[in-house]
């Protein structure tokens, strides 16, 4: 038995985040649920006067050093306290989660849980992080190395995790010392405001918590061409992470974190556990309705038991529960987008026509309203086909075979991307050899988007620069500054 939550009455109004308080009075971004198509919230449309005031006050906050002036144990305090509201507020977070971005409410409440442990973590490592000392340059000189937060940070978040992402970031942005302004993406704006809220309740400081709404094209271009911004984080796509280093460029050399796109394999050999690794792969490339950088698309299944296994991925797929998001019992929910919806039918169209064979799913699920796509398998897929070879970013799972170890390993390396792969086997020197040899910045072994903020994350190639989370998550946000320090008397160089 399970309990359907109810749509609300009438879309909730925000307002945009500056120094400290909520601002209306700007045209509103009405955002319908993508699983029920109504009106679920009111976002304001921002202007490039808005970003310039929030930049004004997060270069404010850092300079008079109301947060960076803080140590880490109380800068680590307001995290903590932070991490408890959001356990409060769980439900109601994930809530807003489901409305603006379709995913099933169970998978939004166990990302809110992640996000309390990425706070949880970032307390932690405002207090651990330090920088070093060397004694060994003689009696005469002292040299220390000191770790200072970069600065201002523009950080832009993707509609895909809009709550997820921004808490694998931003406990870890404040724990460094930094200021921010944030720009979440238009359609999934809501718990990015909601966030505003937590931290004031826990006790940031005025402006460095800043959020400023509306569309890409204009907030997030002028956020990263900003010359008053020291570092820019950016979440999405590869092509979009491209202008975004030109932009650093042509503006103020800005630091960049980047994690962009992937194409990410799933190497399944044969003296693997087939009925977990069937469900891993089911489960990787379903989850998040397959709208996942790290999403398992790419399935490199040994040809020696691949029939057989592509049976238990296709059986599988079909028992996955796709429906209303509200539902506890929904395992797939709704494509955020219409445009992304019509990118993966497209895809899959795509990939019949060119003679991939399909073997589960392959249409959209009509529940009378919203919009949904049921988990897909294509073998018989090539190398060269373009779903194999582009990001689909919905739940398509492509299936490649191999026949050695070296052909597995040249199969998954085939990408321009290198996000994240995992490895299905029980032979602990073919486990070890691949993740040593297959390039990617996160590497499962026998499971699947497995891990915790303490590990960093982030990619290889053209999946992005730098890493987020973990103790090198608060590095990122740093500047290192070598100090020489003289002892006694000065050998003068000018004599006589």
């Amino acid at each position: 038995m399970t309990t359907l939550l109810s749509l609300p009455h009438s879309p909730r109004e925000f307002g945009f985040y500056l120094d400290g308080a909520f601002h209306g009075g700007r045209p509103l971004f009405e955002r319908a649920s993508p699983a029920h198509g109504v009106p679920v919230s009111r976002i304001p449309k921002c202007t490039v006067a808005d970003l310039e005031a929030a930049v004004v006050a997060a270069r404010r906050a850092f300079e008079d050093r109301r947060w960076a002036g803080l140590s880490g144990a109380a800068r680590g305090a307001v995290l903590l306290r932070a991490a408890d509201i959001l356990r409060r507020r769980r439900d109601e977070i994930a809530y807003w989660e489901v409305l603006e971005n379709g995913k099933p409410i169970s998978q939004a409440r166990g990302e809110i849980d992640h996000c309390i442990a990425c706070f949880e973590v970032g307390a932690g490592a405002a207090r651990l992080l330090h920088g070093d000392s060397f004694n060994n340059l003689g009696d005469s000189l002292f040299g220390m190395v000191l770790r200072e937060p970069v600065g201002v940070v523009g950080l832009i978040t993707p509609w895909n995790f809009p709550f997820l992402i921004l808490c694998e970031r931003v406990p870890f942005i404040l724990a460094s010392g930094c200021t921010m302004v944030v720009k979440p993406s238009e359609v999934t704006s809501a718990t990015t405001l909601l966030l505003a809220e937590v931290l004031a309740e826990a006790g940031l400081p005025n402006g460095v918590y800043n959020v400023i709404t509306g569309s890409g094209r204009s907030i997030g271009q002028a956020l990263t061409e900003h010359p008053d911004v020291d570092m820019l984080s950016f979440t999405g796509s590869t092509a979009v992470g491209r202008s975004c280093v030109h932009a650093a460029a042509d503006s103020n050399f800005k630091k960049l974190g980047l994690e962009l796109g992937g194409k990410n394999p799933i190497i399944v050999f044969a003296d693997s556990d087939l009925e977990d690794a069937a469900d891993g792969a089911a489960f990787g490339i379903s989850f998040n309705t397959g709208q996942c950088c790290v999403s398992s698309s790419r399935l490199i299944v040994e040809r020696s038991v691949a029939a057989e296994f592509e049976a238990l991925v296709a059986a599988k797929m079909a028992r996955i529960r796709v429906g209303d998001p509200l539902d506890a019992a929904t395992q797939v929910g709704a494509i955020t987008t219409a445009a992304q919806n019509d990118t993966i039918l497209g895809y899959i169209a795509r990939g019949t026509a060119e003679g991939a064979q399909l073997l589960a799913g392959g249409q959209a699920v009509d529940l009378g309203r919203g919009q949904y796509i049921a988990p897909t398998l294509f073998a018989g897929v090539t190398p060269d086909m373009a779903i194999a070879r582009e990001e689909i970013f919905g739940p398509v799972l492509c299936s490649l075979r191999f026949d050695t170890v070296e052909e597995a390993i040249a199969l998954a390396n085939d990408t321009v991307y290198g996000l994240a792969a995992s490895v299905w086997t029980k032979n602990i020197d073919k486990a070890l050899t691949v993740t040593r040899r297959v390039r990617a910045g996160r590497f499962w072994v026998n499971t699947i988007m497995a891990g915790g903020p303490e590990i960093p994350l982030g990619g290889f190639r053209q999946s992005g620069w730098g890493r987020e989370a973990g103790m090198s998550g608060v590095e990122e946000y740093t500047q290192t500054k070598s100090v020489h320090v003289e002892l006694g008397k000065r050998a003068h160089w000018v004599t006589g």
